[in-house]
């Protein structure tokens, strides 16, 4: 298990695809790209475009799977395989914030989507996971963005424990924090 961490747009998404792209080369695995983002509106539709045109021709099978993680291991072949989630800072949210108004606390997700993704690093041969750093700003938010924080960050921790190594990207650098 990796874990590529870095702020919006510093090149955190080009550098996992590439490391996934190295992992799947020496093992001629298969790769899956495990998108997890829920598209509202017409940004969210645009962004999805843009990954969707990054990552044309690199040979990554797309499973959207936006909550509940561990289930996109039923869309996988057998035969060696490799995965690429984009990016745990969705799947947190959309872990938390449920479409009927539920609300999940931040210990409950955090033990369900770290259980979820130790079981899919089990089954697949390098697992590559992508998230945000939004723990820098210093700003106080309302509870609700508190908590998705607050669960983020649990993740974020827990994941750390697991992974083999730990990359934050910096301006399109990768800068080793584990392994």
């Amino acid at each position: 298990m990796i874990l590529v961490l870095g702020g919006s747009g510093c090149g955190k998404s080009a550098y996992a695809e590439k490391r996934i792209q190295e992992a799947a080369a020496g093992e001629r695995a298969t790769i899956y790209y495990l998108a997890t983002m829920q598209v509202y509106g017409e940004e969210g539709r645009k962004k999805v475009e843009r990954h969707i045109e990054l990552r044309r021709g690199k040979g990554m099978l797309t499973i959207e799977q936006t909550s509940e993680i561990a289930a996109c291991m039923r869309k996988m072949q057998e035969g060696p395989k490799v995965a690429l989630l984009e990016d745990l800072g969705n799947l947190a949210a959309n872990e938390m914030f449920q479409s009927d108004g539920t609300v999940h606390s931040p210990e409950m997700v955090a033990k369900k989507i770290v259980t979820q993704l130790k079981m899919i690093s089990a089954n697949v041969s390098q697992l590559i996971i992508v998230s945000n750093n939004v723990f820098e700003d210093g700003i106080e938010y309302e509870e609700g963005t508190m908590n998705y924080i607050r669960a983020l960050g649990e993740i974020h921790q827990k994941l750390v424990l697991e992974a083999e190594e730990v990359i934050e990207v910096v301006a399109g650098i990768p800068v080793i924090l584990k392994g």
